[in-house]
């Protein structure tokens, strides 16, 4: 059997098993969508955001890329940061990163991987930014853990930073602003950095992107 396939079957599966269990669910989940969360996750298979929170189908509007990055110029990320915040008017967002993050790892080499360099830059940034505090941890495998959790507060920091968030804080009191690492490991999720509506300020940064 091809591989695709068995996925094509789990399908066909998974639809009875819900209608089984409630002959409602298709027409509830066909009508409009109203999530509370917003998720900004890496792109890596292992980490789906419904499968780790046991969400449901509806619960969670999710976007992933490469490192879970939240960069100026990703207008497909911008456009989902604007869809979520300003249309479903979501109340949090949440970006997730995991350990043994291949995005992550790559950017603390000096290796050309050929056209993904470009993303990398944006991670590279923030281990330069820490690189003197992260070269004080001698295990590289801690040091590596640190840059993902530091990775995932600088993108809090970055969607604190546009105009689509800080307008939606000033007329609605939120989105709030979650940064999560999924330990991959033991499965569970780890909060390192959270930013309520009001609590962000910068002498230098209103309205960035």
């Amino acid at each position: 059997m091809k591989e695709y396939k068995k996925l094509l079957l789990s399908n066909k599966a998974w639809a009875s098993e819900r209608l089984e269990l409630d002959p409602t669910y298709f027409d509830n989940l066909s009508k409009e969508q109203n999530p509370l969360f917003l998720w900004i996750g890496c792109a890596d298979s292992r980490v789906p955001a419904e499968e780790i929170t046991h969400a449901d189908p509806g619960d969670i509007f999710v976007h992933r890329n490469v490192a879970n990055m939240v960069v100026h110029t990703d207008i497909n990320l911008l456009s989902v940061l604007q869809y979520a915040v300003e249309v479903l008017e979501v109340k949090h967002i949440i970006v997730c990163g995991h350990y043994n993050c291949g995005g992550v790892k790559a950017a603390m080499t000096n290796h050309d991987f050929g056209l993904i360099n470009k993303w990398l830059r944006n991670i590279k940034e923030v281990y330069e930014k820490h690189y003197t505090d992260l070269h004080e941890i001698a295990d590289e495998t801690a040091r590596f853990n640190r840059l993902v959790e530091l990775n995932v507060a600088e993108q809090i920091q970055n969607l604190a930073k546009t105009t689509i968030v800080q307008k939606a804080w000033e007329k609605r009191k939120f989105p709030h602003l979650h940064g999560w690492v999924f330990d991959i490991h033991h499965g569970e999720i780890k909060e390192v950095l959270n930013i309520n509506a009001g609590e962000w300020t910068s002498p230098v940064f209103h309205y960035d992107f």
